[in-house]
């Protein structure tokens, strides 16, 4: 059944008379971690994908902002293909070609000057913490890294340490030396920096905190203290990076330069990878032996990394993200007004949250039976992330289908 028809519901979800083969495998086998959707996606194609029992859906999440070329796009099949005939594996012990051209790739589009390759987000972030903490031991200093409330920035110790109080819970004694002020105060960041802090990090937007964009402000007072007292700024560009926001990174928006950045998601299209990108200043504090990966880099996720930068330069996906997500955000604004079910929109390019009056678990929910996979981020913000690639049609089913769930739920 079609997605593109607002209020038809999938009969997958509204009469799943039983769990299919792989949702009872995964009951059974897998640890409780999840609180999946009654689906099993087998396929995917573009912005669309589809279930076991042949139901099509709008991804209107990606991945969690993972898929921005969409789901099994020509060239990164092509490429992964490729480089999989080839060499997947080496370790690091030796160069491989791949590699050495996503750093040379990855440090131009970024204008930073060198590049780590570790698996993913939260080790993209562990990495930058630690060479951070490296930077300030060799100055002969030891201090507290400073984060923001409501952040998320992976699932590690030391992450949930920096992240939201729910992710912290049960997992105390959590790693000293951490501290947090609330996003974009001011006053607080203010008050919060001095000589003792040995890094500030922060996501240009906060995508589990609700999709809420860092303020000018508080990003240039930031880059100003830590210029001051000559601290690392690190971005957490896990989710807002390669091309989601409109730019290639979120932080080409504010006027200002990082010192360090953590990357992951979108960079290899979803095959699993993450960076630590840095300004050669700190970059010079690692040597060898001070951090390292058995998989990170390797030919075959550098390959498909490769090939997702060069294509999002090729067919213009920046400029795809910040027409569309224009369009989406004005419509979706435009809509809201005079509802008060929905207190605001927000976000940056195809980086959008949709804040609710109440709970919007069931939102989601109804989505799903109409054909739209979306999220819901802090309790009341739908977030949609979709393919970059996501056409206007696409784009006008998914605000038909949040309007019609909304209401559905809201009455």
């Amino acid at each position: 059944m079609s997605a593109n028809i607002p209020g038809k519901v999938l009969k997958t979800v509204k009469t799943l008379l039983g769990k299919r083969s792989a949702q009872k495998k995964a009951d059974k086998y897998h640890f409780n971690l999840y609180n999946r959707y009654p689906i099993t996606l087998v396929k995917g194609k573009g912005a669309k994908v589809w279930d076991d029992e042949r139901n099509e859906y709008i991804d209107a999440l990606a991945g969690i902002a993972v898929n921005s070329l969409g789901h099994c796009h020509p060239r990164i099949v092509k490429a992964i293909q490729k480089q999989a005939a080839k060499l997947m594996h080496i370790s690091n012990f030796y160069y491989n070609e791949p590699q050495s051209d996503l750093a040379e790739k990855l440090v131009n589009v970024s204008g930073m000057d060198r590049a780590f390759f570790c698996n993913s987000g939260a080790e993209a972030v562990e990495g930058a913490i630690k060479l951070a903490r490296r930077y300030s031991y060799l100055k002969g200093k030891t201090g507290t890294v400073l984060s923001m409330e409501s952040a998320f920035h992976g699932r590690t110790l030391a992450t949930i340490t920096m992240g939201k109080d729910k992710y912290r819970e049960g997992y105390e004694p959590l790693p000293s030396g951490f501290t947090r002020v609330p996003f974009n105060d001011v006053k607080a960041l203010k008050k919060a920096i001095d000589e003792h802090i040995v890094a500030v990090i922060l996501e240009p937007i906060q995508g589990e905190g609700g999709v809420t964009p860092v303020t000018k402000e508080f990003l240039q007072t930031a880059r100003g203290l830590c210029d001051e007292y000559d601290i690392p700024l690190i971005l957490d560009e896990v989710q807002t990076g390669i091309a989601r926001t409109g730019k290639m990174f979120a932080f080409q928006h504010y006027g200002i330069v990082p010192d360090i950045i953590a990357s992951a998601k979108a960079l290899g299209s979803g095959f699993p990878i993450g960076a630590v990108i840095a300004k050669e200043k700190f970059a010079k504090a690692f040597s060898p032996g001070n951090h390292g990966t058995t998989y990170g880099g390797n030919p075959l996720a550098c390959a498909a990394a490769l090939e997702t930068l060069k294509t999002i330069e090729d067919e213009e996906i920046c400029d795809k993200a910040r027409v569309r997500g224009n369009y989406m955000m004005q419509r979706l604004k435009d809509l809201s007004q005079n509802w008060s079910a929905i207190r605001e929109v927000r976000g940056l390019g195809l980086m959008i949250g949709v804040e609710l009056s109440f709970p919007g678990r069931e939102v989601v929910n109804e989505m799903l039976k109409r054909g739209v996979l979306s999220n819901c981020a802090s309790e009341v913000v739908i977030r949609i992330v979709p393919p970059l690639i996501i056409s206007k049609e696409e784009i006008d089913t998914v605000i038909d289908v949040l309007v019609e769930s909304i209401k559905e739920v809201d009455k």
